[in-house]
């Protein structure tokens, strides 16, 4: 395939918003069956509907061309693809020329077996999604995970000299008495702690409205305990930073139900299937991987025009009585977190 044109102008939306941020799935497969997340029984994609990881890597390189300065690796459970550290190396090569920061989302099950490697291939950072540290919740919440793999995972991460943020999904009636202690025991490790509201995101088989928890009430009662200080500090993505009396890390809040952050919105989402969703609330996309087979980048690049111009203004999620189960079919696998 040809070389990409690294000559291109910066993307901007119909909005006028910068998009520099793309977050590509790896995989639609996980070894985990959050309840918030996946359904127990799961159809995933066959084989041949997945971008190659040599095809990720190709349009990484082109959107890194158009001006993308951040790229995060998603899945499903990233990590279970094999051969990921190969496309960290990869897309990491553009880190300090193009790239400023390639980071992963993972659950941590497979992090001991990969830490090094992935440090090795560039990165820096990774973000490790932990809802509870009791492991009888913890198998709970994931349908039979084993915590103690994640917290082998995590040593394994710090040990390579990778940086680690905690994401934790506040759950109504099942983690919230938790959010405390966990600040607490990532303050003792140094990890940063991001709190997520949970969304309508595919048919799971539960009703999120019985565990939906405004972050709003989660700062009330962080507040009786410990001042929270507002941060300017952005990562690129959706977070807001707090700091906290007495602790050396940040707290961050993604609150797309109670305080939309749509406004500035500088993402766009690449599945594994290789369809672009310029929104996670919304299901209009753009399809590359046809064109990428049948055109090669060439024919990709009218199509990231395409979606620059479909982006939307903001997301459509609701939660609570009269708004459907699942305001997008499509599981939050499927699109990558």
């Amino acid at each position: 395939m040809a070389m990409v044109d690294l000559s291109r102008a910066p993307m901007t939306d119909g909005l006028g918003r910068r998009i520099d941020y793309l977050r590509i799935s790896v995989t639609d497969r996980c070894d985990l069956r959050c309840r918030y997340c996946m359904a127990e029984r799961m159809r995933f994609l066959p084989r041949n509907q997945v971008l190659t990881l040599e095809e990720i890597a190709l349009l990484a390189d082109l959107f890194i061309a158009r001006g993308v300065r951040k790229i995060r690796l998603t899945g499903g459970e990233p990590l279970v693809r094999r051969d990921m550290p190969d496309l960290v190396r990869r897309i990491g090569r553009h880190l300090g020329d193009g790239l400023d920061e390639l980071t992963l989302t993972t659950n941590g099950t497979r992090l001991a077996e990969h830490a090094e490697a992935l440090r090795d291939a560039g990165m820096g950072r990774i973000n490790l999604s932990l809802d509870s540290l009791s492991p009888e919740r913890f198998a709970h919440i994931t349908r039979g995970g084993d915590i103690a793999r994640v917290l082998h995972g995590l040593d394994a991460a710090h040990e390579a000299g990778l940086a680690v943020k905690i994401n934790m999904v506040a759950l109504k009636g099942v983690n919230e008495d938790e959010i405390l202690p966990m600040l607490h025991w990532c303050d003792g490790r140094g990890f940063d702690l991001t709190l997520i509201e949970t969304m309508p995101l595919g048919d799971t088989g539960q009703d999120r409205t019985d565990h939906y928890l405004p972050l709003t009430r989660v700062v009330e009662h962080i507040r009786r305990h410990r001042a929270l200080t507002p941060l300017a500090d952005r990562t690129g993505g959706p977070a807001r930073y707090h700091a906290v009396e007495g602790m050396g890390i940040r707290l961050g809040l993604i609150t797309p139900l109670t305080r939309n952050f749509c406004a500035d919105c500088n993402r766009m989402r690449m599945t594994c299937e290789g369809k672009i969703f310029m929104c996670l609330g919304h299901e209009d996309h753009v399809d590359f991987r046809a064109a990428l087979r049948e055109g090669g980048l060439a024919a990709v690049h009218p199509l990231i025009d395409r979606a620059l111009r479909l982006k939307p203004a903001r997301h459509d999620f609701r939660i609570g009585i009269g708004a459907p189960a699942a305001a997008i079919h499509r599981h939050m696998s499927v699109t990558g977190g």
